[in-house]
């Protein structure tokens, strides 16, 4: 009895690791590789799936975790993030330099990411090396420092057109560092020192170019101005000094017309007012202090006359 006890004892536990062991329950995101027998049977999607113990295996592939290539039978088909070490390039103009690059990828196909390629994540980073390497080799210096999106767009597509045999989608590629020698980087900083004192000097020139234009048009309307003043002013004075001779003309025109009413018609008002500048002059004459010597001219006949009229004049008066 005891040993029939033991027999289906025996007989439960073997059932119970053959159902767990033909349970397989695969992660969302995941899958695996079935092999019967040596050859693939299937491919386990998400969820609870049924195989043979012992006859149906997974597939064993590798993987890289924290940095080492490590077995797994699990497939992770999630977007994967590959951190390459750094490594040196030559660039066109024989410039020695290290780059690091990261991969995001993702395996669209397992059944290709097993069967075509041994070692997916060691293939994978040795073509994106030699890869990069081909690129930059075609690049100089100064093109590989400013033209980041290029390269990564240029090794992006050469990388997901030859990993598309292995069932690999390349999503990404971004250069994390581009370390040239320390040689070149001291030039390169001498340079851009040159190049800011070279802009520093051009600002300045042209800040003091500026500057003296501003001033020579400052001092050019400034002298237009004045010109224009003083145009003016000669102006307004002329037409001042017309106005008062105008107005002086008129005066005297007006003054001789009453002269004339005064003294009367027959009377000659020039000879009047020729005698009243010459009473004036003789008196000017005793009130100065210099010498009371006259010298009159030949023609001096008429003036005399015209004085002897003025007196028949006051007469009259």
């Amino acid at each position: 009895m005891e040993t029939v006890t033991i027999v289906l004892g025996a007989i439960i536990v073997l059932v119970l690791v053959f159902i767990k062991s033909a349970l397989v329950i695969i992660p969302q995101s995941e899958t695996k590789i079935i092999e019967r027998l040596g050859r693939y049977h299937s491919t386990l999607e998400p969820g609870i799936n049924l195989i043979i113990p012992f006859i149906d295996r997974a597939k064993a592939v590798v993987t890289l975790n924290r940095g080492r290539y490590v077995y797994s039978n699990s497939i992770d088909l999630r977007e994967q993030v590959y951190d390459f070490d750094k490594q040196n390039v030559i660039t066109k103009d024989n410039i020695q330099m290290q780059i690091n690059a990261l991969l995001y990828f993702q395996i669209v196909d397992s059944f290709k990411a097993v069967y075509e390629i041994s070692n997916l994540p060691n293939a994978i980073e040795k073509l994106t090396q030699t890869t990069l390497r081909n690129i930059i080799g075609e690049l100089e210096l100064d093109q590989t420092l400013t033209s980041r999106d290029t390269i990564n767009t240029k090794l992006r597509s050469v990388l997901d057109e030859a990993t598309d045999k292995w069932g690999v989608k390349v999503n990404r590629v971004e250069l994390q560092d581009i370390i040239p020698p320390s040689s070149v980087l001291q030039a390169m900083e001498k340079q851009m020192q040159a190049e800011r004192n070279k802009r520093a000097t051009i600002l300045t020139s042209e800040g003091q170019k500026q500057a003296a234009i501003l001033q020579s048009e400052g001092e050019k309307t400034s002298t237009i101005n004045r010109a224009e003043a003083s145009k003016q002013q000669e102006i307004l004075r002329a037409e001042g000094e017309a106005q008062a001779r105008i107005r002086k003309a008129e005066a005297e025109a007006i003054a001789i017309e009453k002269i004339t009413e005064a003294v009367g018609k027959s009377t000659n008002p020039a000879n009047y007012l020729l005698a009243q500048k010459y009473i004036q002059m003789m008196q000017d004459l005793a009130t100065g202090q210099e010498t009371k010597t006259v010298y009159l001219p030949y023609e001096a006949t008429n003036l005399m006359g015209s004085i002897g009229g003025i007196k028949e004049l006051f007469k009259i008066e």
